[in-house]
């Protein structure tokens, strides 16, 4: 299945519980990192944890040392990373963060790394999808974060090649101004939802449109292994002229033009900031996440300030801007255990379904090629 936009990657990617689990023990673990930070290199590129520097203040001398940190993929609007990126800054305005190709998939940002190995606008750290980053491993350095016990093990490579850092559900957001709750997918085909139901993207191509497949799919007592409960659903929503063929887009839905958005929650909770009335709801029964990972680039220019990014990541200042945000951060359920999280943003988020799912490779490759060949014609 091909990946486009960063808005519509691949988001199935990062598995929750055993389906991750299962992915993560196949994968292969140790790569050999390298890179150039104009003298500390082999200390900073090598590094597989704080250990490695000596002390935290010392990874920070190394990092800012380096000055730059190149980041890609990383749009503002998403999961609250214009935040976080600001915070980062504040906190350490000794180095200067290079933003590159924010809209870029996942599959994309691997081949930046490699079309630019060599050369200082390398990316130094990547943010992807666990397709990618399970097809990627020998980009990776492992590297272990303070708070990598806080982290669940079905979230996380071994090694720390990847490591799972923030995710959510699919979601239904909705002008509740215009439209009652749905409480379920039939709802939808309802008279009052006439020409308002959109999508993010084709799901032949996009991550998130494919997620709503998947969630119409099991939602409909299919599952996984047969995406045609999903297409069909669709198909009758367009029949009773309720699909709306026009990507979400914070204008789209600030200016009404895609009242009803089936989406990630953490992106249709973003919508709410432009639109007072706009609502998100998690429909009961079976769920469909996603989650996305960290990882660092092997050949790192800037290796120590590569690392410092992630540790600031998996700190509970960053996994609560993630938060901040509308996604779940990787180590949520243990920072509510220390009394860390922000319990008014936890409060916030759509209540999680009583059951979750998430596709396996194979399951993504065979619904990727029966939507191939099934989808266009399902709602023309």
């Amino acid at each position: 299945m091909a990946i486009i936009t960063r808005r519509t990657r691949l988001g199935a990617g990062i598995a929750l519980a055993a389906t991750a689990a299962l992915l993560l023990t196949s994968c292969s673990g140790g790569s050999t990192p390298g890179g150039s930070d104009g003298g500390d290199a082999p200390k900073s590129a090598t590094a597989t944890s704080v250990k490695d520097f000596g002390s935290f203040a010392d990874l920070e001398a190394a990092a800012k040392k380096e000055g730059q940190l190149n980041v890609i993929a990383l749009p503002h609007d998403w999961a609250n990373y214009g935040a976080i990126l600001d915070a980062f800054k504040k906190k350490y305005p000794e180095i200067t963060i290079n933003e590159q190709s924010p809209d870029v998939s996942s599959k994309e940002e691997i081949d930046a790394a490699k079309t630019n190995k060599g050369l200082d606008t390398a990316p130094d750290v990547f943010d992807l999808g666990l397709a990618v980053a399970l097809s990627s491993t020998d980009v990776f350095a492992p590297y272990k974060v303070q708070t990598w016990d806080d982290i669940p093990a079905e979230l996380k490579e071994p090694t720390g090649l990847f490591v799972g850092d923030y995710g959510g559900y699919m979601s239904i957001g909705y002008d509740s101004s215009k439209f009652p709750e749905p409480k379920s997918l039939d709802d939808l085909k309802g008279a009052k939802f006439k020409g308002s139901v959109a999508i993010n993207g084709d799901p032949t191509q996009a991550g998130a449109a494919f997620a709503a497949i998947g969630l119409a799919t099991v939602q409909s007592d299919g599952t996984l292994d047969d995406f045609q409960p999903g297409i069909d659903y669709f198909a009758e929503l367009q029949k009773a002229g309720n699909f709306l063929k026009v990507d979400p887009t914070p204008a789209t839905v600030a200016s009404g033009e895609t009242p009803v958005v089936f989406d990630w929650d953490y992106l249709n909770t973003a919508y709410s900031k432009d639109v007072k009335s706009w609502k998100v709801t998690v429909l009961p029964g079976t769920g469909y996440a996603g989650y996305y990972n960290q990882a660092i680039n092997k050949d790192a220019t800037h290796p120590a300030a590569a690392r410092l990014w992630q540790e600031f990541l998996y700190s509970d200042e960053g996994q609560n801007l993630y938060l901040a945000g509308g996604a779940r951060p990787a180590r949520m359920e243990a920072m509510t255990k220390a009394g860390t999280i922000d319990e008014k943003l936890a409060s916030a988020l759509p209540k999680a379904p009583e059951k979750t799912v998430v596709p396996t490779e194979k399951q993504s490759t065979d619904a990727g090629t029966l939507l191939g060949e099934k989808w266009a014609a399902a709602i023309q």
